[in-house]
């Protein structure tokens, strides 16, 4: 259940792209058009080869005698000179003039000069131009600055997804470990798309929506793109936000447009993303109304979900991790009608994940993968990943050549507690006080039956607010809790408080994480596992999925209790906790010595092993209690 490929999918080729996404497209046509308008339009203008003179000084040559013929026009007159002028020039040209009026400018010796109409074409030429040329780069700019990007002012109804060819998804089933369940139910979808006819020979269709769901990390993408890579298929990758605009009916065109490509591409699968952003439940929001953008993207997804025929050959694929939050009619038959659950491995599991990520680590012979994964329950396919990564930084900085299971321990420790701060100066009164307190968290961990073994504890200050912790691993993976080992649990957390009291007889600021875990803890005792005999076999909890307060946010007066049951379980809850404390003082009271004895050694080496931890004078619990 878990993100095991070493590698990043990679991103694809996209087939088909948006219009106007390449703007350098008109270069390769826009520079040779704009040379050619230039040189036409310099041999227009230029006309012939003759030197352009003024009219008087061509009356001046004729006179002279220098000129041999001339080529006259309604507008100009052209002439051969005997002998080249000093400008070695053989033809001259001018601009005819009126007779009558160089008679009389001649006659005062003023130089005449004539101007000419432009031809049709030059004209023609002079104002194609620069039209041509405006309109160039005017698509130009439009396409760079509202086609680029998908979501650009032209582009506002298309759906952004990114389309991969069928040869540009490399991710298989053999990528992802620790997920067998996840993919024997996947591998369905592939041997639809490989041969529906085998596959519906007895009349059989495949479902038309598949939801995956799990916490993050497990490898939801991962199983996406594996489906896709087996079947050989387009796969067209999208996230559920991308859907959301600003503008009413943008998001639905998105969707439309998402299917339309769909269908054009088919057989293909369809991955959103996050569909929790899409698909959350109608007329949970404060500020929903009839015409509200999320609900008419939702309606839209709907409809298109209705709209495929059973042998249309397209999947719909969609990932979440708040199933509790879509809405009921995105989840019924015939849409979404198939939720795999992909959820955190299992100690096989985590080894599979391991053994597919160490590849290319350099690992000690001794090392077995096995005792790496014993450390990690609850860790997911992204927690193992980053482990097996800090475990080869941690063996990097101190210089040794492979990596040993001391160095996966020591992952283990940052990811769970955090970096170690030694910077951080406590003074003697804070360093007993943490001391003492991380001790009774340790000593009582250690009298109660069925609790979580004691790894290491430690003074050293860690991450942004921990001044030090008591590390704990399960030694297997368990699903349930009886109300015995929650009482366990609380009277763990509260440990260090206890501590506190019976040494010092004082409070302290540094049980503040305890409480808020202790106290969340008890509550759920209460409300949702109904583990209070005062209260009753009730579930208090909210059912809807909605964030803690949004609830009373919408309607205050939704809430399924009285005054008087809110105030029973604020007692039973208080109760609870104020008995686990009672349990972690009489376990200390009665191990006074022995917390005497851990503290001290604290002080003086700041970490303890599991090994060097203080034995206990008299067990305060049965050990031979069966945990059910």
């Amino acid at each position: 259940m878990s993100e095991a490929s070493i590698t990043p999918p990679p991103t694809g080729t996209p087939q088909s792209t948006p219009p106007g996404a390449s703007p350098v497209r008109m270069a390769p046509w826009l520079l040779p058009l704009a040379f050619f308008w230039v040189v036409m339009l310099g041999r227009t203008c230029g006309g012939t080869d003759a030197k352009a003179v003024p009219y008087s000084t061509f009356l001046q040559l004729v006179d002279s005698g220098r000129v041999t013929d001339v080529l006259v026009s309604e507008t100009d007159v052209q002439a051969t000179l005997r002998a080249p002028d000093s400008a070695k020039a053989k033809r001259i040209t001018a601009v005819r003039v009126d007779p009558a009026l160089v008679e009389t400018l001649r006659a005062h010796h003023i130089t005449v000069t004539g101007r000419g109409s432009a031809g049709w074409l030059q004209s023609l030429i002079g104002w194609l131009l620069p039209l041509a040329l405006m309109i160039a780069l005017w698509s130009w700019l439009g396409r760079r600055f509202m086609g680029q990007q998908t979501g650009g002012v032209l582009n506002f109804g298309r759906s952004g997804a990114t389309i991969f060819a069928e040869t540009s998804v490399n991710v298989t089933f053999d990528s992802v470990a620790g997920v067998d369940e996840a993919k024997a139910e996947l591998r369905e979808i592939v041997a639809f798309l490989k041969d529906p006819t085998a596959f519906g020979r007895l009349g059989a269709h495949i479902p038309k929506g598949v939801l995956l769901v799990g916490p993050p990390g497990t490898g939801k993408t991962l199983l996406a793109r594996a489906v896709a890579g087996e079947s050989r298929v387009p796969f067209l990758s999208i996230n559920g936000s991308e859907f959301v605009e600003l503008f009413v009916g943008i998001g639905a065109a998105r969707v439309r447009d998402l299917f339309l490509q769909a269908r054009k591409q088919a057989p293909c699968i369809v991955f959103i993303d996050e569909i929790d952003a899409l698909g959350r439940a109608r007329g949970t929001s404060a500020l929903s109304g009839a015409n509200d953008e999320k609900e008419q993207t939702l309606n839209q997804l709907l409809a298109e979900l209705d709209g495929f025929s059973p042998d249309s050959r397209v999947i719909v694929l969609a990932a979440t991790n708040r199933p509790e939050i879509l809405d009921p009619a995105l989840l019924r038959a015939g849409r979404f009608d198939r939720q795999v659950l992909v959820d955190r491995p299992d100690r096989a599991g985590r080894v599979q994940i391991l053994r597919v990520h160490v590849q290319g680590i350099t690992l000690d012979a001794s090392l077995q993968l096995d005792d790496a994964a014993a450390l990690t329950p609850g860790f997911t396919g992204a927690d193992l990943a980053n482990l097996v990564n800090e475990a080869a930084l941690t063996a990097t900085r101190r210089g040794a050549t492979s990596v040993t299971i001391d160095d996966f321990t020591a992952a283990v420790e940052r990811i769970v507690a955090g970096l170690a701060t030694r910077s951080r100066i406590l003074s003697r009164q804070e360093r007993m006080i943490t001391s003492y307190h991380e001790m009774g968290h340790a000593l009582v961990a250690m009298a109660i039956p069925g609790t979580d073994p004691v790894h290491k504890v430690s003074i050293v200050p860690h991450g942004l607010g921990a001044l030090g912790f008591t590390l704990q691993r399960p030694t297997e993976d368990r699903y349930i809790a009886t109300r015995k080992e929650l009482e366990g649990r609380l009277a763990v957390m509260l440990g260090g408080r206890a501590a506190e009291l019976v040494v010092f007889h004082e409070l302290s600021t540094g049980a503040a994480d305890d409480l808020v875990k202790a106290t969340e803890l008890a509550r759920d005792m209460v409300t949702r596992y109904g583990m209070d005999e005062t209260v009753g076999h009730i579930a208090y909890g909210s059912s809807n999925g909605l964030m803690p307060g949004a609830a009373q946010l919408i309607a205050p007066e939704s809430r399924l209790y009285s005054e008087s049951t809110a105030r029973e379980i604020e007692m039973a809850v208080r109760a609870i906790v104020s008995r686990a404390l009672e349990r972690g003082m009489q376990i200390l009271s009665t191990n006074r010595a022995a917390l005497e004895e851990g503290a001290q050694r604290l002080l003086v080496e700041e970490t303890l092993e599991r090994e060097q931890l203080p034995a206990l004078v008299v067990p305060t619990e049965p050990r031979s209690s069966a945990v059910a």
